[in-house]
């Protein structure tokens, strides 16, 4: 399966590459240059740490955004799933915010948090912080309370009953949730970058785009940008076979 899975990918990787090479030689304007002169630059500006900075500083709010969406949205979706008081008081609040494109909230958090890293970490949080919340929320939910009380009945406590239990249960509603987020959190932090700044590869394919015309190198930081993204993605596809083996024993 995984050595079908990788020719697939190279079989579409290669279909994209010859599309991108024909729709160059048809339009035969600098707006799009072929692959070859784009991953030229693409190579230059990786080895020389110009884009490679740029990646770097993208990749930190990624993660520093996603790091705090886990430790905050987890927890609180265990004890929404758990008690049904408390999540008939706040239902409706996130019922009112889930739907609400995050995109919207860039201009006021850029008010409040400034133009440094914290507003597009910000960001990044406020994307990932509801998809986790809601859909450990409902697995939680689905958790039945005799299989915890006989949990409880062996002695476990509540540290046993977080790791042994809520943990794993919890688990792949999280990773899905990343899994599902990381697309949308990676292009908001592409507008995010734009305001403002001079690091992430926002920034980077703003400015050679539009200020310095450099086409290729504007292309060059789209590919880094959308390696970020596939990569943030297989690596919480390879996190959950790790994470979660029960899934896959079969």
């Amino acid at each position: 399966m995984n050595t079908i899975r990788r020719r697939d990918l190279l079989l579409g990787f290669l279909i994209i590459l010859a599309a991108w090479q024909i729709a160059a030689w048809l339009i035969n304007r600098p707006i799009l240059p072929a692959p070859l002169s784009v991953f030229l630059v693409f190579g230059r500006d990786m080895l020389n740490g110009e884009l490679l900075g740029h990646f770097l500083i993208s990749l930190w709010r990624v993660l520093a955004g996603m790091f705090l969406a886990i430790l905050t949205a987890s927890p609180l979706g265990l004890i929404l799933g758990q008690s049904k008081q408390v999540n008939r008081l706040f239902s409706p609040i996130i019922y009112l915010l889930y739907p609400i494109p995050k995109v919207v909230f860039v201009p006021i958090i850029l008010l409040f948090f400034g133009i440094g890293d914290a507003a597009k970490i910000v960001i990044i949080f406020l994307i990932l912080f509801f998809q986790i919340l809601v859909l450990v929320r409902d697995q939680a939910a689905t958790l039945r309370p005799e299989l915890i009380q006989s949990v409880i009945s062996l002695g476990a406590g509540r540290r046993a009953l977080f790791r042994y239990v809520y943990l794993p249960a919890s688990l792949p509603a999280i990773l899905t949730a990343l899994r599902q987020s990381v697309g949308t959190a990676v292009a908001v932090l592409y507008i995010a970058e734009l305001f403002a700044t001079t690091q992430g590869l926002g920034y980077y394919i703003y400015f050679e785009g539009s200020t310095l015309l450099d086409y290729p190198a504007m292309y060059a930081g789209v590919i880094a940008m959308s390696l970020l993204g596939l990569g943030m993605y297989f690596a919480v596809d390879q996190l959950e076979k790790w994470l979660c083996q029960w899934q896959y024993a079969a």
